[in-house]
Parts: C-alpha cells; structure tokens; sequence
C-alpha cells in the first residue's frame, strides 16, 4: 500500500512540476533532438567497422567480417606513427593550452580599469571567430621562409625558413596558433567562475594579512578549483580526438612523420581511398580509448575529491 502511495505522490509531483515549468521544457527539446538527431541515431552507422561495407548493398547487405578492421590497424606499420604524433600533440595541447586560460582570466579578475579589462577581452576573443581557413593562411604566411615569425627567429635557427616544412617545427607551431585561437574564449568560463566567489573571503583574507598572491592562492584558485577539475576531465576525455581540419590545412608530405594524425588518417582513407569500414573501425578504436580515458579521469577525481562529472 505504502509503495503503492510512494508512486502515485511521485506522479502527481511530476505532473504538477511539468505543469509549473512547462516553458523550460519546450525551450529543451530543440536540444535534446539536436543530439538524438546528430550524435544518437549516427551511431547505428558504426555497424560497418565490423563489415566489408559496400554502398550498393548497404548496411543490412554488406559482409560481417566482425573485428579484421580492427586487427588489421593494431598490427598496421602506421599506428606506432599515428599513436605517437596524437598523443604528443593532445598532452603538449593540454599542458599549455588548458592552463593559459585559466591563467588569462586571473589576470584579468585582478584588473580594476574596465575600460581596459573589455578591451583584453575583446582583442582575446577575436581570433575564436575567425574561420580555421583563414587562420591557417594567415600561419603560413607568418612562418613561411619570408614571413615575419620566420624572419624573427632567423638568428636562433641560423636561416630563414619555411618552418612547415620542418618536421620539429609543426607540433609547437599548431600548439601556439591553437591557444592564440582558443586563450580568450576558453578563460570565459573561468571568468565566470571567478565571479561566483564570495567577495566576504576576500574580506576576510584582507583582515588576517594576506597579501594579493595568498589571496589568490588561498581564496582564487581554489574558489575555481571544482571548474578546472571538471574542464579538466573533459579535455582528458577527448585528448586523442585532434581536429583534422586545422592539420590538413597546414601539413604536407614532407612533415608527415610527425603531423598525421588518427583523425587525418581516417580523413584520407575515408574519402580518398573510400575505406569506409577500416576508417569506422578506427574511428571506433578511437572512441572507445576516448571514453576509457574520461572515466578513468573522472574515478580518480571522485576518489580523490569531491568534484566529477558522476
């Protein structure tokens, strides 16, 4: 009987909650159908990693192989290069480009003129809007052997050169371009984290002697602590899923060894060489890695403290 209560309260609250916030759903659904439409329902394509997919006969009429696609790139000759050239580029992008946001927006929380604290906003912000096409003509024009980037560190390398065609030069080349895309519009959410701290803290920290650097070090940082945490078990989720629009548009055979990448690989063989199941399995490979390394991040921070996605 008591379950039987339990259930029908939980109804009528639901029914009556639904009612109260009727508008807040209507506002959700576009969303909700965005990634059922685009996210879910794409996901029944992923069959074809396990078949010999041809598009005459479809999804339904293609041979099942079942896991050759993925045994043939584990024992590939490539994968030992793809591994190495993702990685390296994920870490050295979440080393530097997951923290210089956060240190962007401490310096503009300490800023007291507004007029100048819009402007760094605004100069940050602008290169998240330009188009990667552009920006990626305007980087080759910098580095080419007479841009003026070239020409600046001419002395250290000892001649001008075309800097995309060395093969050491690419990863801090996309590392560099891509937090000058990204620093200001990443610190916004910091800046917004920073504006939920109790000014009360900074209060009390002024009474007991601290200084602007113990503030930030006892009050700043960990007031965004739970923000960087969970920013930051997020971008370990997606470390090995490295654009490949940005790459193609920058690298060339002479720099492949250290800029071909999982995601570029499977652009090429996919369209070029119409793979369509080898290019699924590894992009499935990919995936799957992907979603390891976001629960094991996510385990180790709810073990460790309180903040985690689940």
């Amino acid at each position: 009987m008591n379950i039987k209560l339990q259930t029908t309260y939980k109804r009528n609250w639901i029914k009556t909650h639904f009612r109260q916030n009727w508008e807040l759903y209507l506002m959700i659904i576009p969303i909700i159908a965005y990634y059922v439409i685009f996210c879910y329902v794409p996901m029944y394509g992923t069959v074809i990693a396990f078949q010999n997919y041809s598009p005459g006969k479809g999804i339904l009429g293609s041979k099942w192989v079942g896991l050759k696609h993925f045994i043939d790139f584990l024992s590939s000759p490539d994968i030992g290069r793809l591994l190495r050239n993702t990685v390296t580029i994920s870490i050295n992008t979440l080393i530097f480009g997951f923290t210089t946001p956060i240190i962007l927006a401490l310096m503009m929380n300490e800023l007291r003129q507004a007029k100048f604290k819009r402007v760094v906003q605004t100069v940050s912000y602008m290169p998240h809007f330009i188009s990667v096409v552009v920006i990626c003509g305007m980087i080759k024009d910098f580095v080419s052997s007479d841009g003026f980037i070239s020409t600046f560190l001419a002395p250290l390398i000892g001649e001008n050169v075309d800097m995309l065609t060395r093969e050491k030069m690419f990863v801090p080349i996309y590392v560099t371009s891509g937090i000058w895309q990204t620093l200001g519009w990443d610190s916004i959410i910091y800046m917004a984290a920073l504006s939920g701290i109790d000014m009360q803290l900074y209060e009390a920290a002024k009474i007991d002697g601290a200084g602007k650097w113990n503030q930030m070090r006892y009050v700043t940082i960990p007031g965004i602590m739970p923000t960087i945490i969970i920013m930051l078990i997020l971008k370990i989720g997606s470390m090995l899923s490295v654009g490949y629009e940005k790459i193609i548009l920058l690298y060339n055979p002479l720099i492949y060894n250290t800029s071909d990448v999982i995601s570029t690989y499977v652009y090429r063989l996919g369209f070029e060489s119409q793979e369509w199941s080898y290019t699924s399995a590894v992009g499935l490979f990919n995936s799957i890695i992907n979603f390891i390394l976001l629960v094991s991040a996510n385990t180790i921070s709810r073990k460790f403290n309180d903040t985690s996605l689940w």
